[in-house]
């Protein structure tokens, strides 16, 4: 099967572009990750650093991402391979494939999770704990397997959809229903005892509490949250129209992400708040905040609990959101390894769609069993190689495709682009800023776990 731009599928529009690659930087770690990270790491001060490190290193390398992708109209292997004529550079695309495929296997658990409380909440309130517990149980195989399943099921039936018509559209349905649950969400939370507290803490800078360890933390959160390093923005940039800013377009999606991880934090934090004035402890013995999976599976659901009939309005909607996030993640995690089969191995989209989604479902089930595999997961695919992942696209694009070669690039679009400010300040940042940077936080990452 020939594997033409036409048969890989394009953008309709520029919007559907920037709310699918939205989406893809949009999951739970934005929901609940980074909220979670504001509370434990001086409220607006992590704030005041994420920000920065979106801005200073995560867009510049998603700009590179896109650079890539539209240049090479290719999955990341062949879109490395296009740029380089290094015998490794192709590793680096596939290394980026093989995270997105690993880290999926347990974000599909994950998603689950979400899926189950939305039952949980509703058991519950029709009164049959026994029930609504079973949903409840983070540990339960059967029950992770199930929604793993279903969720894969879900991201499989857009994918085979296409660019265009599945992807796209979700996302142009996900997103604005996504933001408009938030919003709903936080306008009811703002209203409650106990919220106002939550807004303080969130919104007082502690930058006595800025040290290395907050700013790599932030920069690992910023990494994550912008799906950087995992090759999907490469494969999004693929299918990218040559008349598309690419340095707009990444402003746009940058933005989003931080907006919605704002707003998160708008919901997340003075929810924590609330469940506290109600008698719900959020704090361990030591003083520190539960660990973030806590707070959303254990505080949260009892908070809701604790309100009455509209709890249960507002746990369904909670956790309805908290599943629309984690599939707009899905959906492109899924993508790059089929992109790769599509172009690579000359399959049909379905094809690729059901055989990859098939494994990766596998791996899920496997994990829907044995949780304790998801933080060993985690540390390899995600904490390790996201940073690898950036830190190599830093390299080929800074000095083996050389930047230069990338502005070309980018000048379609961005006519003139490098008669103007951006093209030496972008230069510079790619060749030293981000490698340096990214491999500061990747040696900080492996010295942490061996030590």
């Amino acid at each position: 099967m020939a594997t033409s731009e036409k048969s890989r599928g394009n953008w309709n529009s520029k919007l559907g572009f920037i709310l699918a690659a939205a989406g893809s930087a949009v999951g739970l770690g934005n929901i609940w990750g980074f909220p979670s990270q504001v509370a434990d790491n001086g409220g607006a001060a992590f704030i005041v650093i994420y920000l920065l490190c979106c801005l200073i290193i995560g867009l510049p390398v998603m700009i590179a991402e896109l650079a890539v992708g539209r240049y090479s109209k290719k999955n990341p292997v062949g879109a490395f391979r296009s740029v380089s004529s290094s015998w490794f550079a192709p590793l680096i695309g596939f290394w980026g494939v093989i995270c997105g495929v690993m880290i999926l296997s347990f974000y599909l658990v994950v998603a689950g999770w979400t899926a189950g409380y939305v039952f949980e909440e509703i058991f519950f309130f029709m009164g049959y704990p026994e029930l609504a517990s079973w949903f409840g149980q983070l540990d339960n195989g059967l029950k992770n397997a199930i929604f793993s399943v279903l969720f894969m099921l879900a991201t499989i039936a857009i994918i085979t959809g296409g660019v265009s018509n599945g992807i796209e559209k979700a996302t142009k349905l996900l997103m604005p229903l996504l933001i408009f649950i938030l919003g709903m969400m936080i306008l009811y939370v703002l209203t409650l005892e106990g919220s106002a507290e939550g807004v303080r803490v969130y919104l007082r800078p502690d930058f006595s509490s800025i040290n290395t360890d907050l700013v790599f933390s932030a920069m690992g959160q910023a990494f994550f949250s912008l799906s950087l390093g995992m090759g999907a923005l490469i494969t999004y940039g693929s299918y990218l129209s040559k008349k598309q800013n690419l340095v707009e377009s990444a402003t746009y999606v940058t933005l989003a992400d931080v907006g919605i991880a704002f707003m998160a934090g708008f919901l997340i934090i003075p929810a924590m708040y609330v469940a506290q004035s109600s008698g719900v402890q959020i704090f361990d013995a030591d003083g520190n905040l539960f660990a973030s999976t806590t707070l959303v599976f254990n505080v949260l659901p009892e908070m809701f609990h604790n309100m009455g009939g509209i709890g249960l309005i507002a746990g369904v909607m909670f956790f309805v959101l908290l599943g629309m996030a984690a599939l707009t993640s899905t959906i492109s995690l899924l993508e790059v390894p089929v992109a790769y089969m599509i172009d690579e191995h000359n399959v049909s989209r379905k094809q690729a769609a059901w055989s990859i989604g098939g494994l990766i479902m596998f791996f899920a089930v496997i994990v829907s069993f044995y949780i304790g595999l998801i933080d060993l997961l985690v540390v390899i695919f995600n904490n390790i190689g996201l940073p690898l992942g950036g830190l190599m696209i830093c390299v080929v694009v800074g000095y083996l495709w050389k930047t230069e070669s990338a502005l070309k690039e980018i000048s379609h679009g961005f006519e003139n682009v490098e008669n103007t400010w951006f093209a030496p300040l972008w230069s510079f940042f790619i060749k030293v800023i981000c490698p340096l940077v990214i491999g500061l936080v990747f040696i900080s990452t492996i010295y942490n776990i061996f030590n």
